[in-house]
């Protein structure tokens, strides 16, 4: 239905796919409003007869603060909820694997791209949505992410019930030496910086000069698995921001002080498809590659990073032309900087 250039969505439309619309706002929403909304609402609290609830949850933070560096809290039911499978069916999110993974020994899975707000590295890592539990027997995975993602009050425990941990060292530590075996570190290795050049139609990776987890695999002789994300970047677009640019510019300043990005990105609306918040419907497809054994050398060298480093890159190309033609557009080309 189009009303004077605003496309609206149909009056009647099945339950199942209102019900994908409603998780995928959950999830949007989430992702921009319920931290601030979080601590507003505490303070809010403040001055209510509810005002010992806000103090109540600042003593519980106080006590339970450092759990998302040491293994999060992971609760199964709540990975298992039913709204993370229409999550992954609004797009829809798929889940590919090319090689097993041994549940007596842990993983560093590099993921790619980052895109705006890494819908699929949610669903697959930090939920049931794809049945990652089915597909990789006894492994656990564990997002990883910055950790002011877990200082925004009441959002910070259902991220934590995902098994998401802060990617902190400290915590990337304790995940591979006290939480036993079959534990999977899933690294956004992109990160904020990268989140500004996800145009639709481009991959454009932020890799080499991270290194920090290669020397990490080394240090434990965990082995690193590549993973890549087909249609990560054209879930929304974002306003032109070449590098040089001076929107790029300020944007590139703000992650540097704030320690995240800030992306000017649209995409659908709840009733409408012209503009909104909400990502658009196209598949999204991840691929998790072969592990790259890796030999334990608690002190490597700066030449031994490097040359790990470049095999990881290699193996990640690979993995991505192994799979570009059947899950990703024509045409699509990986940039590496």
């Amino acid at each position: 239905m189009n009303i004077m250039g605003i496309e609206f969505a149909p009056l009647r439309i099945p339950l199942a796919r209102r019900l994908q619309t409603l998780a995928v706002l959950y999830y949007s929403s989430s992702f921009i409003f319920f931290g601030a909304g979080g601590i507003l609402l505490c303070i809010f609290m403040l001055f209510t007869r509810l005002y010992y609830l806000p103090i109540l949850y600042a003593a519980w933070f106080a006590y339970d603060h450092s759990v998302c560096n040491k293994g999060g809290r992971p609760w199964k039911w709540v990975r298992n909820w039913r709204i993370w499978k229409y999550f992954r069916d609004y797009f829809p999110i798929r889940l590919v694997k090319t090689a097993e993974l041994d549940p007596n020994k842990n993983y560093i899975l590099g993921y790619h791209p980052h895109g705006i707000m890494c819908a699929g590295a949610f669903c697959n890592f930090a939920t049931e949505g794809t049945n990652f539990s089915e597909i990789f027997p006894q492994i656990k995975p564990h997002l990883l992410t910055l950790e002011c993602q877990f200082l925004f009050p009441f959002h910070r425990e259902l991220f934590l019930c995902s098994g998401a941990c802060s990617v902190s060292k400290d915590s990337m530590e304790w995940l591979l030496t006290k939480e036993g075996k079959g534990n999977a570190l899933v690294l956004v290795i992109g990160g904020a910086v990268e989140a500004l050049d996800a145009h639709p139609g481009t991959v454009n990776l932020v890799l080499k000069r991270r290194k920090g987890f290669i020397r990490l695999a080394l240090r434990h002789g965990v082995p690193l698995v590549p993973v890549f994300c087909f249609g990560e970047n054209d879930l929304f677009d974002q306003v032109h921001n070449p590098d040089g640019s001076w929107l790029r510019k300020v944007q590139d300043k703000l992650t540097h002080r704030l320690g995240f990005s800030p992306p000017l990105f649209y995409g659908r609306g709840v009733f409408q498809y012209n503009v909104g918040y909400l990502p658009y419907r196209k598949p999204v497809t991840t691929v998790v590659g072969r592990p790259i054994d890796v030999e334990k050398n608690e002190n490597p060298t700066d030449e031994e990073v490097n040359s790990l480093h470049s095999r990881y890159m290699e193996e990640l190309q690979n993995l991505f032309n192994e799979h570009k033609d059947k899950y990703g557009k024509p045409g699509l080309n990986l940039q590496i900087s």
